[in-house]
C-alpha cells in the first residue's frame, strides 16, 4: 500500500492529500532490472568464507518527494507560459513516479509516499527541516532544481538521508554531498562518452577531428572535457580547432575523413553551421558530424542532420513499440485522462527504480544501487560511486539521425 501525504499541496481546499493504492497496479508495465554479475574472490580451502547478515527488511518505506508544483501562487490569468509550463512538469513528474512506486509495490512492500510542494522557494524546504516534515524518509526525491539541492544538502549529510537528483545536469561537484544520487549524466559523461566512439570507430591515419568551439560558456562545458579526453588518448588524431567552419574552410586536408563536432547548444549558431557544413558535404567533403546534447530538443532540417550522418549523446530515449511503453501508456491514460509526457516517463522509472531497490534490499539498499543496472522506459541507469559525490549514472546512449528518426547506434 502507498499513503501520499501532501503537506503543502491544496486541492479542493482540503490541507492534506491522501491516496491509497493496491500494490499489485502497473505490474505488466514494468521493466526489468538486471543485476550485474559480480565475480567472488577465491577463498583458501581451509578459510570459511563470512556470511553477511541479511538486510533489514522494511515493513513500511518512507520516500519524500520535493517537487515545485508552485500551485498556491499559479494565477491562470496573470501567470507566464514559462510559470505555467513549471507546474505542468511537476504534475507529470509526480504522476509518473507515483505509478512507478505502486508498480514497484506488487514485491509487497509498504510505501509511505509523502509529497511537498516545495514552490521553487528555499524557505518551503527550511520549514520541512525545522518541523522534521523528512526526518523519518529512508528516501528524499528532489528538490529538482540546484539551488534547492545545495540547501538540503547539510540536512542530507547530518542525516545520512540520501537524496536523488532527478533532473537536474549540475556536475556533482557543485553540491560536494556524498549522500547525492545523480540521475542526469553531467556534460563530462557526454564528452566521455563522445570520445570512447570516436576513438573505438575511426582510424586515426586518415582521419582529421575538427572542434567547432566558439568559446561561448555553453560550448565550452562541453569542449573542455572533450579537449581533455583526446589530448590524454592513445590514439592521436590530427587535431584542430576553429571558432566556426568558415575559418575551417581555409585548412582543409584532401583525401580525409572529417569527424566535426560542434560543441555549442545556441541554435542560431548551430543554424547557420549546418547549411555551410551542407555545402562542404555536397562539394564532396567527407563528414560525419557529432553535436551538442540540447540539440535532441532543438527543431533542425532532418534532411540536412541526416545528410551529415550526424550524431548525439543522450540519456534518455523513449521507444513507443516496446511493450512495457504502451502499457504504460495505457495505464497513465486511464488513471489521469491525460498523454504522459517527457516528465511522466522520467517519474517512472525514478520511482520504479528506487521502489525496487529498497523493496528487495531493504535498509541496506545503498550498498546495492551500483550492481543494479536498469533499462527502463525513458532512462537507463548504471551507477557508480564516488565517495566526495555520492552516486553518479553513468549510463549513456549515442543517437544517428537516420530514416527521419533519431536511432541507437550504442
Amino acid at each position: 500500500m502507498i499513503s501520499a501525504q501532501n503537506h503543502q499541496l491544496q486541492l479542493s481546499g482540503s490541507k492534506y492529500w491522501v491516496i491509497a493504492f493496491i500494490g499489485l497496479f502497473l505490474a505488466a508495465c514494468s521493466p526489468k532490472i538486471q543485476k550485474a554479475p559480480v565475480k567472488k574472490p577465491d577463498v583458501p580451502k581451509k578459510v570459511e568464507e563470512k556470511k553477511e547478515k541479511p538486510a533489514a527488511k522494511f515493513t513500511q518505506a518512507d520516500i519524500a518527494l520535493l517537487i515545485p508544483f508552485k500551485l498556491n501562487d499559479l494565477r491562470l490569468k496573470t501567470a507566464t507560459k514559462a510559470d505555467i509550463e513549471k507546474s505542468a512538469m511537476a504534475i507529470d513528474f509526480y504522476q509518473g513516479f507515483k505509478l512507478g512506486i505502486d508498480s514497484a509495490a506488487e514485491q509487497g512492500l509498504n510505501f509511505k509516499l509523502n509529497v511537498y510542494d516545495t514552490r521553487d522557494n528555499n524557505s518551503q524546504i527550511e520549514g520541512l527541516i525545522k518541523n522534521q516534515g523528512l526526518i523519518n524518509s529512508n528516501l528524499i526525491v528532489g528538490p529538482v532544481y540546484p539551488d534547492g539541492l545545495k540547501y538540503i544538502k547539510d540536512y542530507s549529510i547530518a542525516k545520512g538521508i540520501p537524496v536523488v537528483n532527478p533532473l537536474a545536469a549540475t556536475h556533482p561537484q557543485e553540491f560536494n554531498n556524498p549522500n547525492l544520487i545523480s540521475i542526469v549524466n553531467n556534460i563530462d559523461l557526454h564528452a566521455e562518452k563522445l570520445g570512447f566512439y570516436i576513438t573505438k570507430h575511426y582510424n586515426p591515419e586518415n582521419t582529421v577531428l575538427v572542434l567547432i568551439d566558439p568559446q561561448d560558456p555553453g560550448s565550452k562545458l562541453l569542449s573542455a572535457p572533450l579537449k581533455a579526453y583526446f589530448e590524454n588518448n592513445k590514439k592521436k588524431f590530427t587535431f584542430q580547432e576553429f571558432a566556426s567552419v568558415f575559418t575551417m574552410e581555409l585548412k582543409l586536408m584532401k583525401d580525409k575523413k572529417y569527424i566535426i563536432i560542434v560543441t555549442s547548444p545556441d541554435r542560431k549558431f548551430v543554424i547557420p553551421t549546418l547549411d555551410k557544413l551542407v555545402k562542404l558535404k555536397n562539394s564532396g567533403l567527407d563528414i560525419d558530424l557529432y553535436g551538442h546534447p540540447d540539440w535532441i530538443k532543438q527543431n533542425y532540417n532532418t534532411d540536412k542532420l541526416q545528410l551529415l550522418n550526424t550524431a548525439v549523446t543522450s540519456s534518455y530515449k523513449v521507444d513507443y513499440k516496446n511493450n512495457h511503453v504502451i502499457s504504460f501508456i495505457k495505464k497513465y491514460r486511464t488513471a489521469f485522462n491525460f498523454e504522459p509526457g517527457e516528465y511522466s516517463f522520467k517519474g517512472f522509472d525514478i520511482g520504479f527504480y528506487f521502489g525496487h531497490l529498497i523493496s528487495k534490499h531493504g535498509k541496506d539498499y545503498l550498498k546495492y544501487i551500483t550492481e543494479e543496472k536498469y533499462k527502463g522506459l525513458h532512462n537507463s541507469f548504471s551507477f557508480y560511486h564516488d565517495e566526495k559525490l555520492g552516486y553518479i549514472n553513468a549510463s549513456l546512449m549515442l543517437l544517428r539521425y537516420q530514416n527521419f528518426s533519431l536511432n541507437l547506434i550504442e
